[in-house]
């Protein structure tokens, strides 16, 4: 696992600057804290901070091929790299090195573009192609590893992080204000935006070439998540038993490493599974590691104790104490480059800080909920189905009593659900989905932006861009049209992005088996009906995990990595909130209504609402606006000045 960065330039007699490129690898270094390498040749400069997992003595980065023709710099892990070098060498290349990353070299010398295709692994790679004076950047399938690129007149920059590249001045820093309509939206920002105009997020499954010649970047898609595409045969005993061995393989490919590896385990049927297999396949007994909270509603340690009873690992686990957030958050703000609300981020950081003290790396169970079916606005939607066919008078009865429900701050409490049901209730799939796991309805958002922002905010809301997906479209069930938007936006925007922030802050390799390229094609595979039965979320993997786990595992709801937010706004971080959304900061910036925020916060406050989300997103806002300077959105830049 690593960091990388580089510049490619059209001045073709002379590298980029060397001053650069160290800066830039320098705003990474938590990425990669053994090892540092440049490449620097007329038109290209390549830099890479190491972790080093694989061939830790010859695995040193920039890798090149036999006549140094093509050279790379690489941030991730490459599964099938010992079969890929096996034909590659019967094709008649030579390799001096037992590291993954050289085989990415000699496969694009004998495919071409088409190497990506053939790789099965989390990565973001760099190509330079000196014959032909290219540049190649490639992002792993459901973009498990971040890559970010800025074009400017004759240069084209990117790396593993937005802080790399704003370290040259002469890549601007003006405000998006889609993201940020995305970002009000979701909670965090899609790709292939990002939170300034000039820097983009090369998406997941995504090829991008620049050419020397031209200065040209052209961005093309190499796969897609084939949903809707079933090959069941009715055979459910059997598909359980393909299911297990797939995902028992996925497993024991993420586990090969030349440094300890051990497993996050929450309690929930993800993280079991993922350590159940690593338990089945390892060798030695398997390292598991947990956070709990002090606030039982939010607490699972006792779950993952159980789990690791059972499985007979050596589980280590840790409380998080409120006063730990007053050090975490400013740290976060510092290290996150964009605004992202998932609280539980914190939480995360501090799991993969304790496991880095044991383990190099850690297994999670990210992506089984995207794939079978486990959240449960799946089922809502199913129940939003009959819910939309009762008489209008019953439903019109029916949204006072459930406005009128007294407020609880505990986790996925009732009046909680109700209350996000009954507001995504006669929208679109899209629409509804978003309404119910995201921050602000369109509306609300354009209430909050000050005048002078919204008069100049024109942007095509989230909820549209994804109503005219052609790609989501397509699919005949509604349920599938859900995970292909949760694929889409969520696993990588949110999940994916929380747990490569958390762990690499940490100097730690997280990966995640269920994201296996055979893993998620076998899953596409599977009909709706067998991941979401009835109302029996992931149907398919619990009967599959049944006599590995124990049946009150397998059994119990959802709980998610939930996060005492709405507790931690009345309690801890009050005055932290209070003075970070206050009526002077919010007036100063001019980006949000003080007033609407100062309603949000009165009336949770008060307990007349819970706007643990709202404000929770608002106040991520205001703290990365904080360290980031306040960049102002492109107009009003030009006004002010």
């Amino acid at each position: 696992m690593c960091g990388i960065v580089g510049v490619a330039t059209q001045e073709g007699s002379r590298p980029p600057e060397h001053e650069l490129l160290r800066n830039m690898c320098a705003q990474i270094s938590h990425r990669g804290p053994d090892d540092e390498g440049f490449l620097e040749q007329p038109g290209v400069g390549l830099g890479i901070r190491r972790l080093q997992i694989i061939d830790i003595a010859g695995g040193h980065q920039p890798i090149h091929n036999e006549d140094a023709s093509v050279w790379t710099v690489f941030n991730g892990e490459i599964y099938n790299f010992r079969a890929l070098r096996l034909e590659l060498e019967h094709s008649g290349h030579t390799f001096g090195t037992r590291a993954d990353t050289e085989v990415i070299v000699h496969a694009y010398e004998e495919w071409g573009d088409a190497f990506v295709e053939r790789l099965n692994g989390m990565f973001a790679i760099a190509i330079w192609d000196s014959g032909r004076r290219r540049l190649i950047l490639a992002r792993d399938r459901t973009g498990i590893k971040p890559l970010y690129y800025a074009a400017t007149p004759g240069r084209l920059h990117f790396g593993s992080e937005v802080k790399a590249l704003l370290v040259d001045q002469a890549i601007p820093r003006e405000l998006d204000m889609e993201a940020v309509d995305d970002y009000l939206a979701l909670e965090y920002i899609p790709s292939p935006r990002t939170i300034f105009r000039a820097i983009r997020k090369l998406p997941p499954a995504h090829l991008l070439t620049w050419d020397w010649r031209t200065g040209r970047v052209t961005v093309k898609r190499y796969w897609d998540v084939p949903l809707g595409a079933t090959t069941f045969t009715g055979d459910v005993a059997g598909e359980a038993t393909r299911l297990l061995e797939h995902l028992r393989e996925a497993v024991r490919q993420e586990m090969v490493a030349d440094v300890p590896v051990g497993v996050f385990l929450s309690g929930g049927i993800d993280s079991s599974a993922i350590a159940a297999m690593a338990t089945a396949v390892g060798q030695d007994r398997i390292n598991t590691f947990s956070i709990g909270f002090a606030d039982e509603s939010f607490d699972e340690s006792r779950w993952a104790a159980r789990v690791a009873e059972h499985l007979g690992t050596v589980h280590h686990h840790r409380v998080l104490e409120p006063g730990t957030l007053m050090e975490i958050i400013p740290e976060l703000s510092r290290s996150l480059d964009e605004p992202f609300a998932d609280a539980s981020i914190i939480p995360t950081y501090l799991l993969s800080k304790f496991a880095r003290g044991t383990v190099t790396v850690a297994l999670g169970g990210d992506g089984g909920d995207e794939l079978f079916a486990g959240y449960p606005t799946l089922q809502a939607h199913r129940v939003a189905e009959i819910y939309e066919k009762l008489p209008g008078a019953l439903r019109s009865r029916i949204r006072p009593v459930v406005d009128r429900l007294p407020v609880s701050l505990d986790n996925i409490s009732f009046d909680f659900k109700a209350k996000r049901f009954v507001r995504g209730v006669g929208l679109s799939t899209a629409e509804r989905h978003l309404a119910w796991v995201g921050a602000f309805l369109p509306e609300q958002r354009r209430s909050l932006l000050t005048e002078a922002v919204r008069r100049d905010h024109g942007s095509v809301a989230i909820e549209e861009a994804l109503n005219n997906d052609a790609a989501i479209r397509a699919l005949a069930s509604p349920l599938d049209q859900v995970l292909a938007i949760d694929m889409r936006t969520y696993l990588e925007g949110d999940i994916l992005t929380k747990l490569d922030r958390a762990s690499m802050l940490a100097s730690l390799e997280a990966r995640v088996p269920f994201l296996n390229v055979g893993m998620v094609e076998y899953a596409a595979s599977l009909p709706v009906s067998l991941k979401l039965r009835g109302m029996t979320s992931k149907y398919l993997l619990k009967r599959a995990l049944a006599g590995v786990l124990p049946a009150d595992i397998i059994s119990r709801p959802k709980k998610g990595f939930g996060v005492p937010v709405a507790k931690w706004i009345r309690g801890p971080l009050k005055e932290l909130v209070h003075d970070t959304l206050s009526k002077d900061s919010l007036q100063r910036d001019g980006m949000f209504d003080a007033s609407t925020v100062q309603r949000l916060m009165a009336d949770h406050q008060s307990g007349a609402a819970d706007n643990r989300k709202q404000l929770w997103t608002l106040f991520m806002f205001q703290q990365w606006m904080a360290v980031y300077g306040r960049p102002l959105p492109s107009s009003t830049a030009a006004a002010a000045g």
